[in-house]
């Protein structure tokens, strides 16, 4: 009797395996169309899942847009707050400009180092070999460039005119590693510290900032920019941020390493900046010829 349930049992299963086959096989023979009862549950299939779509659908959408609302309004906070900072720094800097028309009117002064007219001009020149040294300009001394004016980028300073043409001029780059290329420059904080750009480090891709006193606090994403006491570059010109700071083999000094404004590697469009108020050296050789 186990004999022949065992024999029963294996009939069954052979069979079973045999339709599976024939239903695989069916299926697979590039019918173009398929059984009712294939149609019936693939039909019920589908309703299925479109029923439930829809409600899984809205609750995802649901849930999506509550999380969008917390980021929304998280987002208001941090630009209400930002919006509240810059009104505070318009209304200081409308303050500013008002005391300082009132001092320079008291004074009966119509400019300030801060000024100067812009001459626009575009790069037409820059040899691989000098890439960092120096650039050629397509305005010269017929567009009132002249040597020794401040040139930058809408980013942010790069140099000075050193060679005035009549219509075109050469640029030296802050990043050349001409000795006397020199800049005046103030790092802002709550009290200004005075410094001279001295050099540039390739390796750090960063201008050299010397003259720090020791005592002196500054510290890294402090802005630079120019002092105006140079005779060349205009007060308030952006430079740069501080980068990193390091003290001299005897403590006395520090050295700066400031990361520029602009993108020295990258240079198409510049404007040429005339100042309006004489350079202190300018003015002495006049006093001088007088």
């Amino acid at each position: 009797m186990p004999q022949f349930f065992f024999n029963k049992r294996l009939i069954v299963l052979l069979v079973s395996i045999i339709i599976l086959v024939a239903l695989i096989g069916f299926s697979l023979n590039g019918r173009k169309t398929i059984t009712w009862p294939e149609q019936f549950v693939k039909d019920t299939v589908g309703l299925v899942q479109s029923t439930a779509h829809k409600p899984a659908q809205y609750v995802a959408d649901f849930f999506g847009s509550i999380e969008d609302l917390k980021n929304t309004y998280e987002e208001n906070k941090v630009l209400k707050k930002n919006l509240d900072k810059y009104m505070q720094l318009e209304a200081d800097v409308k303050d500013l400009e008002r005391k300082n028309k009132e001092l320079n009117e008291r004074l009966d002064k119509d400019s300030t180092l801060r000024d100067y007219d812009p001459i626009n001009a575009t790069v037409i020149a820059r040899s691989p070999d000098r890439w960092n040294e120096a650039i050629s300009i397509d305005r010269g001394k017929v567009h009132g460039v002249e040597n020794d004016m401040a040139v930058m980028t809408s980013s942010g300073l790069i140099g000075r005119v050193v060679d005035a043409s009549q219509f075109t001029s050469t640029v030296q780059l802050l990043s050349s590693q001409d000795r006397t290329n020199r800049a005046s420059v103030t790092i802002q904080g709550s009290k200004n510290v005075n410094g001279l750009i001295s050099g540039y480090d390739q390796k750090r891709e960063a201008l050299i900032l010397t003259g720090i006193p020791h005592s002196a606090k500054i510290k890294e994403k402090q802005k630079v920019i120019t002092s105006g006491y140079s005779g060349v570059f205009p007060q308030g010109r952006i430079v740069g941020e501080i980068s990193d700071i390091e003290s001299d083999n005897y403590g006395l000094t520090k050295t700066a390493y400031v990361k520029p404004a602009a993108d020295f590697k990258d240079i198409q469009d510049v404007t040429v900046l005339k100042r309006v108020e004489p350079s202190p050296q300018k003015s002495l050789d006049e006093e001088e010829e007088k």
